[in-house]
């Protein structure tokens, strides 16, 4: 009896390995990188470029995000101007990534991607969440390279650079989840759960993610909620980087690293030359926006706006805001 369930047990794993086995293979194919690859030290970094025209338009995504979260803000600068989206190492289209996540590291390997892809300088920097704070780090340690800044309701350094035992407890949960749902994925758990959800299968889907990673299941749903704020034809692009085991392990390891990039990039201050535009999600905190409302008033070139009714993912309910904030930096910046 036991050697038949043991049996069976093993059956089912290796199924799903299969089963992931032949639907990655299946994406490779079917899911071409849009942009080109580069090598960028130890990894190959993914770069989108669109448009024509200067100044460049860098977009710098949220903690776990790709290039793909910004389909709705990209097609539209790109009317205008030159505008590139990158996957950070681990994410998307780019390789895993091979070196601890510092802010040296990080800002070291745009820059080098950057200029492999030939990009002239300087660049409107934008970034949603975690890239906020990528993109300040930046431009304080290469100001000559940066002609202005769109922040998109930014992380908030202040929160993260303390991070009480609570904060650290959580993000340390998210690692771990992070890292649970990496095995899930080789397993094929992931794949199939995510195909269910964007199938409208919520209740079997929740019923595999809940046995299988407990609270990691909640991670799916939420992912597939953002998810379906895009346009469908990119979903089943995300679908496949998140059925990677590669994705979860970038998670993991870019959660780990917010508390001491946070501590680093708070003592940092912004050139008053560079001007910069901060956009604010309704449901900020009063921290946060107490926080955006002093860095603003620092810096007499920047200005900070609220949006009322919206969402920590501005930039997929109102990509017209982070447009006209784009077209606001670049008619103030020299080519």
């Amino acid at each position: 009896m036991l050697l038949a369930l043991l049996l069976c047990v093993v059956g089912v794993l290796a199924t799903g390995a299969l089963y992931q086995l032949a639907g990655s293979y299946a994406d490779r194919r079917r899911f071409q990188p849009p942009g080109r690859l580069f090598t960028i030290g130890k990894t190959v970094l993914h770069l989108h470029q669109q448009g024509n025209g200067r100044p460049v338009v860098v977009l710098e995504a949220g903690i776990a995000a790709t290039s793909i979260g910004w389909a709705l803000v990209q097609p539209e600068i790109a009317t205008f101007t030159t505008v590139c989206s990158y996957d950070r190492a681990g994410l998307g289209w780019s390789g895993r990534h091979r070196s601890e996540r510092t802010v040296e590291e990080m800002t070291g390997e745009l820059l080098r991607l950057l200029q492999s892809a030939a990009l002239p300088a300087p660049y409107i920097l934008v970034g949603h969440s975690f890239g906020g704070l990528l993109i300040k780090a930046f431009a304080v340690k290469y100001p000559e390279l940066v002609s202005g800044l769109v922040f998109v309701d930014p992380v908030s350094l202040a929160t993260w650079s303390k991070c009480s035992d609570t904060e650290r407890k959580r993000l340390a949960i998210g690692a771990s989840l992070s890292r649970r749902g990496a095995l899930l994925a080789r397993l094929g758990v992931v794949r199939a759960s995510l195909a269910l959800l964007m199938s409208g299968g919520r209740g079997i889907s929740k019923r595999i993610g809940r046995t299988a990673a407990g609270r990691g299941s909640a991670v799916l749903e939420k992912l597939v909620g953002e998810v379906q704020k895009l346009p469908r034809e990119v979903w089943p692009m995300i679908r496949s980087h998140w059925s990677q085991p590669k994705s979860f392990l970038g998670m993991a390891a870019y959660l780990e690293c917010l508390p001491a990039s946070a501590a680093e990039v708070i003592s940092m201050q912004l050139p008053p030359t560079i001007p910069a535009v901060i956009l604010s999600a309704g449901t900020a905190t009063s921290d946060e926006l107490a926080e955006r409302e002093s860095e603003s008033k620092r810096n007499p070139a920047s200005r900070h706006i609220v949006f009322d009714g919206t969402g920590h993912w501005l930039h997929l309910e109102r990509p017209d805001a982070v447009v006209s904030a784009v077209r606001e930096i670049a008619a103030r910046s020299k080519p």
